[in-house]
């Protein structure tokens, strides 16, 4: 109450002041009137926060509230997670507790009940029930008798078998070997005969018969071998007389004269020239041709025989030898896991037969002394 009458008085200064000034506005000096700063607080001011109309702070607030929410949450987790493990911690030392305790009892009532004047005929001769160490090791003991008996036909296997992988490497490279140079002749009479087309069509063309008509080169590929000279050298004296020398071509041509020269059957007598006949130095040129052809043509098919067997034979010895090696380790490893199974199990009945004769000595120890 006291905070609204100083506010009501407060303000009622302020409003006479501003309506003595509206009213003598025209007869008075204007000038700023004096005015003390002061701070005033409502009942309503009292209660309201400084940052509820603060956009700003009022995202910086609900981050925060998010963070420390997760947090909270991650730290109940945690806890749960750790209440949890100790928890069952507990649990298994209290079964530890009680099954000793169990354990104890059961012994204890067993001592009590135990009667030490055994006599000799009270004693039982025999175990009718079987452990489970008995039955493995019988278990063992046959298993190891059968596969100990199967040893020698496995070992005659096995030794069957590198055998016949010995025996079967030689022929396999030899087989190989012959497969490679099969292959590697049929691939130097392909480049020969190749080698061989190229350079009778090459000296030909280099001889000028390629002027005597458009396409004679490829006549005489698809109607003869390269080898056949005599036939190369009918083609050309033929395609010569009827470009050259026929009846109704009176000017020789510029191919005409080329070829001539070439095959030099050109002679000058008395300032005239005159041509001699053209078949016998035709067929000798083209003979010659055709015999560098051959030459060439031997040289390209045996480097190329002996690359290719060689190469063939590098490759078919890699896969025969991998081959080999795969199966040869298979087989002993095969071989070396039967015998490692039979030791094992072997090992396995020495230990269990052990294990039994020292249970069965601390009960005759036992016996004894209860006799005693």
């Amino acid at each position: 109450m006291k905070v609204h009458y100083i506010n009501i008085l407060l303000f009622a200064l302020p409003l006479n002041i501003l309506v003595y000034n509206q009213r003598n506005h025209k007869n008075t000096t204007h000038h700023t009137p004096k005015i003390p700063t002061t701070r005033l607080l409502c009942e309503c001011d009292l209660y309201m926060s400084n940052y509820d109309n603060d956009l700003e702070m009022k995202v910086v607030m609900e981050n925060f509230n998010k963070q420390t929410q997760q947090r909270f949450e991650e730290y109940d987790d945690r806890m749960k997670t750790t209440r949890q493990k100790y928890k069952d911690k507990c649990d298994k030392e209290i079964q530890k507790i009680i099954l000793k305790d169990k354990l104890e009892k059961e012994l204890m009532d067993k001592f009590a009940t135990l009667q030490t004047d055994i006599q000799s005929d009270a004693i039982p001769t025999c175990v009718c029930e079987k452990s489970v160490a008995d039955k493995v090791e019988k278990g063992c003991l046959r298993c190891a008798g059968i596969l100990s008996a199967a040893m020698p036909e496995v070992s005659s296997i096995g030794g069957s078998l590198l055998s016949a992988l010995y025996a079967w490497k030689p022929k396999a490279l030899e087989a190989a070997i012959n497969f490679a140079t099969k292959e590697g002749i049929k691939e130097g009479i392909k480049a020969g005969a190749a080698e061989g087309v190229y350079k009778v069509l090459h000296e030909l063309y280099e001889l000028g018969a390629h002027n005597l008509k458009s396409g004679i080169l490829d006549t005489i590929l698809s109607k003869t071998q390269y080898t056949n000279a005599e036939e190369i050298a009918n083609i050309i004296h033929t395609q010569y007389q009827e470009t050259c020398t026929s009846s109704l071509r009176e000017i020789p041509t510029a191919g005409c004269n080329r070829f001539q020269l070439k095959l030099d059957i050109i002679r000058t007598s008395g300032g005239s020239q005159y041509v001699l006949p053209a078949k016998d130095p035709i067929e000798a040129k083209v003979t010659e041709i055709v015999g560098q052809a051959k030459q060439v043509a031997a040289e390209v098919t045996e480097t190329t025989t002996n690359n290719v067997t060689a190469q063939l034979t590098t490759e078919n010895r890699g896969v025969i030898n991998t081959i080999y090696m795969s199966n040869q380790t298979a087989i002993i490893a095969s071989i070396v896991a039967i015998v490692v199974i039979v030791l094992i199990m072997v090992i396995i009945y020495l230990i269990l037969r052990y294990r039994r004769k020292k249970k069965m000595k601390k009960k005759l120890q036992y016996i004894k002394l209860l006799e005693e």
